[in-house]
């Protein structure tokens, strides 16, 4: 069993072309023991964003804190504090901060594809 608070998880800077202002945390993955799914805790600042992607994996998000939009090939959505998203394998998406504060999302991803 892990228990710990989330800022003892190491924060890593996200340093990729066509990424802006993005760290993230694993909070909860293999080396944790965990044998099917990653945790994942991911700050966006102002003005920020995430890839714009696919894979052939699904995951889910939890939006902690802030706003912004989720680009897909259907278009674009507002997304904000307590929204879900379930993104299917195959979806194009990218995640933007539109707002004046931090967004803040939980992202669950199964172990062999955290990065």
């Amino acid at each position: 069993m892990k228990i710990q608070h989330f800022e003892e998880s190491e924060v890593r800077r996200v340093k990729a072309k066509g990424v802006r202002g993005v760290v993230k945390r694993v909070l909860i993955g293999a080396s944790d023991g965990a044998p099917n799914f990653t945790m994942r805790l991911f700050h966006v600042d102002p003005g920020g964003y995430t890839f714009h992607h696919s894979h052939d994996f699904e995951h889910e998000i939890f939006i902690i804190e802030g706003k912004g939009e989720v680009v897909t090939t259907q278009g674009i959505r507002q997304i904000k504090k307590n929204y879900v998203l379930y993104i299917p394998p195959g979806e194009e998406h990218q995640l933007r901060n539109t707002g004046k504060s931090r967004l803040s999302f939980l992202c669950l991803v199964p172990n062999e594809n955290e990065l």
